[in-house]
């Protein structure tokens, strides 16, 4: 088969839009998996602050019947505990690998380091310089664009904020409908 120099012309054709699409795939997949990271750390850290510790919320003026509108809330969920742990929670992402999932042949994202500083099984996760700097990355991103809905969805007990924040909300996660539904 003799190949002419235009056919040579149509090769970007129909490479460029498979290439684009494989790369868009895996930026989504990065922004939906930094997104269900952040959202585990957050419920995570929120899980450990104790119960009883309270904050006082209100006004400091004194009303005409000499009382004060002053209230004691619990500080977990308070904006200024949230906000605590948006500027420091991307570290978190250090603790992360990548692995391809062999269902999907997506990349998902999942912990290498338990809690307690302990290393979980890894075999087939990258744990590159590389993965986990474009994870953080990613996940700051998250946190300085959608950081009103992070503390309005983490300010209330809500249920299924991954699903809430990182599927109907921003559209990190188009595909989250066959993620499944991990627990703490």
């Amino acid at each position: 088969m003799v190949i002419s120099k235009y056919h040579w012309l149509l090769l970007p054709v129909v490479l460029v839009p498979f290439i684009s699409c494989t790369l868009a795939r895996r930026g989504q997949d990065v922004h939906c998996g930094a997104c269900r990271a952040l959202v585990d750390e957050l419920e995570w850290e929120i899980a450990q602050v104790d119960p009883k510790k309270t904050i006082q919320k209100g006004s400091f003026r004194i009303n005409p019947d000499g009382s004060q509108s002053i209230i004691e809330v619990p500080y977990a969920r308070t904006e200024a505990h949230l906000m605590e742990l948006l500027e420091q929670i991307c570290e978190k992402m250090t603790e992360y690998g990548e692995r391809i999932d062999p269902d999907t042949n997506r990349k998902i994202y999942l912990r290498v380091l338990s809690r307690d500083g302990k290393k979980m099984d890894a075999s087939n996760t990258n744990i590159g310089r590389e993965v986990i700097s474009d994870l953080k990355f990613t996940c700051e991103r998250i946190v300085e664009q959608y950081e009103d809905e992070l503390i309005e969805l983490f300010s209330h007990e809500t249920e299924n904020v991954k699903d809430k924040l990182c599927s109907k909300r921003t559209d990190l996660c188009d595909h989250a409908v066959h993620i499944a539904h991990d627990e703490l």
